[in-house]
């Protein structure tokens, strides 16, 4: 249990680290922008006995983002509403018979994988950038921010998954 917590807490500083360092400043043409940290949410084991712990993490998550980039608690948000729902996307993604916590992204089948990522990416995206902008007169522009940063951030993500798969094994 203690190895599960330090690689969780290490994942947790590396992604938010890389996140606020190298990743808030990349504005490509003013629509891609990779969004790189919800991979903690990714790959944190869930069950459903540690379910508001991982709720509470994707928060702590979330507001790290937000004190570092002061975006106003958008981003807790948005982690807030992927890790509540991250247990459906994964049984709808997964199957019905799929375990909480043994499944490891890496070792799925990649249209699996690129399923799972890109609906938890664009429900992501989609809360973020509707909080950021909140208006509907610019739901074109909600619409090409969340379409460019998440295929963005889903090949970013993939490149991680391949290099932490490959690391590891």
């Amino acid at each position: 249990m203690n190895k599960t917590v330090f690689i969780n807490t290490v994942n947790f500083l590396v992604l938010v680290l890389f996140q606020v360092v190298l990743f808030n400043h990349i504005n490509f043409l003013g629509y891609i922008n990779p969004y790189i940290y919800i991979l903690f949410i990714v790959f944190f084991p869930y069950n459903k006995d540690n379910r508001i712990f991982f709720i509470l993490c994707c928060f702590i998550l979330g507001f790290c983002i937000d004190i570092f980039s002061d975006s106003g608690g958008v981003h807790a948000a948005a982690c807030l509403v992927i890790g509540y729902l991250r247990p459906m996307m994964m049984r709808f993604v997964f199957g019905l018979s799929y375990d909480y916590y043994n499944i490891k992204i890496e070792k799925t089948h990649f249209g699996q994988r690129i399923n799972f990522l890109l609906i938890l990416i664009l429900t992501h995206h989609l809360i973020l950038f509707s909080l950021e902008i909140f208006s509907f007169a610019h739901i074109v522009l909600i619409l090409k921010k969340t379409v460019f940063s998440a295929i963005f951030t889903l090949l970013l993500c993939l490149i991680f998954i391949s290099l932490f798969s490959r690391r590891s094994s």
